[in-house]
């Protein structure tokens, strides 16, 4: 949360409202709605704030344990601290998003598509602002005046089979890409599901404020 200062002075990012919520109680609720029921929260700055505002769940009707970072693990290295290996597929997600994604959807899709992972992504656009020069040797073959390129990029949402997490090493920084190119070194099968619903990533303060002006218009009461 360190972009996001100072907000983040007293407060771990998760816990920042948005609308009338924080974050991650609005993605809580988000799954609530979808039927699921079992979550980990894994914590490490200001972990005491966290299970405080969330306790056991029971408030919301499901079942909340916590996973704790001793030091930091990255996006992917705290799923080795789970007790047990899940006998299911498990979702994934950084706790500063923001979407209306159907995580039911997702499960649906990664599970037709027999993938071992599957990571949201969402396009995204972006216009270099001088006109392009595309060459051979020294010949001009085109050129194309301030053109937009387009990007598929990782959403921070993902969808894994309980083998995957054999290739997670134990209390080692590990991040959610580098397992995913685990995947593609074995061969193994992975989908990418794209998000066109609405998603914010809060990562700066422009970003906060945004999330905040639109927040009563995605997520109604």
């Amino acid at each position: 949360g360190s972009r996001l200062r100072p907000l983040t002075g007293d407060c771990p990012k998760p816990l920042l409202k948005v609308g009338s919520k924080p974050i991650l109680e609005t993605i809580l609720d988000a799954f609530v709605e979808h039927g699921f029921r079992r979550f980990y929260i894994s914590v490490d700055y200001m972990a005491e704030k966290i299970i405080a505002h969330f306790g056991d769940g029971s408030r919301w009707g499901v079942s909340i344990e916590y996973l704790h970072e001793k030091e930091r693990l990255g996006t992917a290295g705290a799923l080795s601290l789970l007790p047990e290996r899940p006998r299911e597929p498990i979702f994934v997600m950084n706790g500063d998003l923001l979407t209306r994604l159907n995580f039911g959807s997702l499960l649906d899709f990664h599970v037709a598509h027999g993938a071992v992972g599957t990571m949201c992504v969402r396009e995204y656009e972006m216009q270099v602002p001088y006109g392009v020069v595309e060459t051979q040797n020294h010949r001009i073959l085109d050129l194309r005046e301030k053109p937009t390129q387009r990007f598929l990029v990782n959403a921070g949402v993902y969808v894994l089979e309980p083998r995957a997490l054999d290739l997670i090493p134990s209390d080692q920084f590990f991040d959610m890409p580098e397992l995913f190119r685990n995947f593609v070194r074995r061969g193994e099968e992975t989908a990418v599901f794209p998000i066109r619903e609405y998603w914010m990533d809060i990562g700066h303060i422009d970003d906060f404020n945004r999330a905040n002006g639109q927040f009563a218009e995605v997520f109604p009461e």
